[in-house]
């Protein structure tokens, strides 16, 4: 295998690696109450500690199906009783839920069904908000003999689908649900008009200021930046927001900023052996790149040997 195959391997490796982390980053149930009180109404103005106990059991993350007739699990043939994370290996290559998990409600009884989605980029080969709502219909479609059975479509659980989009123009949030147009009479029609619930998230490629506004722009911006040392995260992620610091949220940033390391010198290295091959020289290359001559020369030499 030659040099350039073995680096893309290498380098869509890595980034297979930072997308599973980036998943269990946010999949840390201190990390989605800060979401749930953002996103979900019945959450508003809590504190994010209080909500932490109203997540049910463990999210699921990068293991449910999303496909019709995959998302359940059949257990005796008949009656579907759950979530299918049980046959990773029949369902590997098929496209799964970053995360999903159940919240229950303030009162006790009531659960809603959430699902958060990380994307890297805004997608260019579809629409996201298209995604986003097969997405709902899916959490809606898949309830079926699982959380009601027959026509008792009064027991489908409200959804949300979160999605998290960073390296966008600004930071920003918005919410689309069912609404009712009057078109005549006045009459009422039952039923969950909020059974749906879309919710993008931008985040700007520059971590915003530490604001009541910004909240949950800068908590994501900072798990998910490249560019933020551990130390940095850390420090935000404690003393900004209050959250433990746990052995396992320790290992996952210190995971995700290897990684994230580990990609930026591989595209710094792919530049700048780029800029090679068309005749720049030593020192344009370390301008642009910000690197120091010593750096620059030691990646030439190095890439230059193993081609």
């Amino acid at each position: 295998m030659n040099t350039e195959i073995t680096n893309a391997v290498n380098a869509a490796d890595d980034r297979g690696q930072y997308d599973d982390s980036a998943k269990r980053l946010l999949g840390h149930k201190s990390i989605l109450a800060h979401i749930l009180v953002d996103a979900v109404e019945e959450f508003k103005g809590m504190n994010p500690k209080d909500v932490v106990k109203y997540i049910e059991g463990e999210p699921k993350i990068g293991v449910v199906p999303t496909e019709p007739g995959l998302t359940n699990v059949k257990t005796d043939g008949k009656r579907l009783i759950g979530m299918n994370t049980e046959n990773t290996e029949i369902n590997e290559g098929t496209i799964n839920f970053d995360i999903v998990f159940y919240v229950r409600m303030k009162d006790g009884v009531s659960q809603i069904i959430v699902n958060v989605e990380a994307q890297k980029d805004m997608p260019t080969e579809y629409h996201i908000l298209n995604r986003a709502i097969f997405y709902a219909c899916r959490l809606v479609s898949s309830q079926k003999e699982r959380d009601f059975v027959n026509k008792k479509y009064n027991d489908i659980k409200q959804v949300y689908t979160i999605w998290i989009c960073m390296n966008m123009p600004e930071d920003s949030t918005d919410y689309y649900y069912l609404e009712n147009k009057k078109v005549m009479g006045n009459c009422q029609w039952e039923g969950k008009k909020n059974m749906l619930n879309i919710v993008l998230v931008g985040l700007a490629k520059t971590l915003p200021h530490q604001n009541e506004k910004h909240e949950l722009h800068r908590l994501l911006g900072a798990l998910l930046s490249k560019n933020l040392t551990q130390n940095e995260k850390l420090s935000i992620i404690e003393k900004e927001y209050d959250i433990p610091l746990e052995e396992d949220l320790r290992r996952d940033v210190s995971v995700m900023c290897n990684l994230s390391q580990g990609i930026v010198d591989e595209t710094k290295a792919e530049i700048i052996m780029n800029m090679y091959k068309k005749g720049y020289t030593l020192e344009q290359i370390a301008d642009v790149t910000e690197k120091s001559m010593s750096e620059v020369e030691k990646i030439v030499k190095k890439e230059s040997i193993t081609v």
